[in-house]
């Protein structure tokens, strides 16, 4: 019996995946937005592997430093950061690379994550990356960010990359970029973010108006929310 051709071209037709490679390089041009470009171009390519059709969206974080400091004094969003928000609650995984001074990721990088709702980045996969000057910063990725997004409660891959100026004529690092763009690839494939966003959402504590709203139910009926309105 022949197989449906509708139903034959759905199943080999690739399963489309968002992508956004978020960076923090001030300098023209930057080695931190070097390094994340060669994550993402691999983690395109491990994905087409995979049967993927990854979609890359860039954030330039230099090109937002003045909507970042006005949204943490004034609360106020910009049309142009509102966007960038936009890009990393939809995405199905991240690529975060920082520039790391005085044993520290860059102020530009920080501010952008604090900004974000503690809601957005639930269950996303993430690669952290950095450059520096030297290979002692190195453990900064591990040591620092890994915390924060650890905070945000996102799937980090267990392969982090981190490119001091020696690095980049050194074989190393190109497989540190293979393996982390393959892990991303795996953790996007698996769908975790989705079951963690959907099935297991409410076993996670929020904050009131986190994203918009959107992701927090409040049981109006509840005992205490009756007693809140006392006791209607």
């Amino acid at each position: 019996m022949s197989e449906n051709p509708t139903t034959a071209q759905a199943e080999a037709a690739p399963r489309t995946l968002q992508l956004v490679s978020v960076n923090a390089g001030t300098s023209d041009p930057s080695s931190t937005q070097m390094l994340a470009d060669r994550i993402a171009d691999r983690t395109v390519t491990a994905g087409a592997e995979h049967g993927l059709d990854i979609v890359l969206r860039q954030i330039d974080l230099r090109g937002l430093a003045t909507d970042i400091t006005n949204a943490i004094i004034s609360q106020h969003v910009s049309s142009e950061l509102q966007r960038a928000l936009d890009l990393m609650r939809d995405t199905d995984g991240l690529i975060a690379s920082t520039p790391v001074y005085q044993a520290g990721a860059s102020g530009l990088f920080t501010q952008f994550f604090q900004i974000l709702d503690t809601d957005l980045l639930i269950g996303t996969p993430v690669v952290l990356a950095g450059t520096g000057g030297s290979a002692r910063h190195s453990l900064v990725i591990d040591d620092q960010l890994r915390a924060s997004f650890a905070y945000l409660r996102t799937l980090t891959a267990p392969t982090a990359v981190y490119a001091a100026p020696e690095d980049w004529q050194e074989k190393g690092l190109g497989s540190r970029i293979g393996r982390a763009a393959n892990e991303l690839v795996l953790l996007m494939r698996s769908g975790l973010r989705e079951q963690l966003r959907g099935n297991a959402w409410g076993s996670y504590q929020h904050s009131f108006g986190s994203a918009g709203g959107a992701e927090t139910a409040i049981d109006f009926d509840s005992d205490l929310m009756k007693l809140a309105a006392g006791g209607q």
